[in-house]
């Protein structure tokens, strides 16, 4: 029988015998520029040094579930018209639920695509924004496995 453990210091569950690995980030939120000693060659801090703020942690603000969250990087012209280059950096949740309009990371019959998700009644399409791709329609014969939604994607503006 398994014992379940919280573990209070992290908020993580734990089952007895089995091998847990956490994420090595554990985020920046209880940090403060005070943190950071600033001071001139007179050995007194800059006076704006009070009206620091903290920096932005894009961690914190782009990944919503550390856990459930991975990176991918687009190699494909698919979704451009849902400004999704190649070469883009696509930060994907697992634990989202999937829905009709989201943009989706799919392995089809083994092939990774990245399409819009659209399902009626009794079909499932997985829709390329750019025209020149058809749809691809899912049947009972085809194996796939949804490995999340698409969230954020990182773009770059110099080539």
């Amino acid at each position: 029988m398994k014992l379940l453990i919280n573990l209070a210091s992290q908020n993580l569950f734990y089952m007895e015998g089995e091998d847990f690995y956490s994420a090595a980030y554990t985020g920046s939120k209880k940090f403060t520029q005070h943190d950071v000693r600033t001071a001139n060659a007179t050995g007194f801090g800059a006076a704006a040094d009070d009206y620091m703020e903290r920096g932005i942690d894009l961690n914190e603000q782009l990944i919503r579930n550390k856990p459930a969250t991975y990176f991918f990087k687009m190699n494909s012209d698919a979704m451009e018209p849902a400004h999704i280059c190649i070469n883009d950096i696509l930060i994907v949740d697992r634990s989202i639920k999937v829905s009709n309009g989201k943009i989706v990371v799919v392995s089809v019959n083994g092939d990774l695509v990245v399409r819009r998700y659209h399902q009626s009644f009794n079909k499932v399409l997985l829709i390329a924004d750019n025209k020149k791709y058809k749809d691809i329609s899912i049947d009972e014969f085809m194996n796939i496995t949804i490995w999340g939604v698409i969230i954020y994607n990182i773009h770059s503006l110099t080539p």
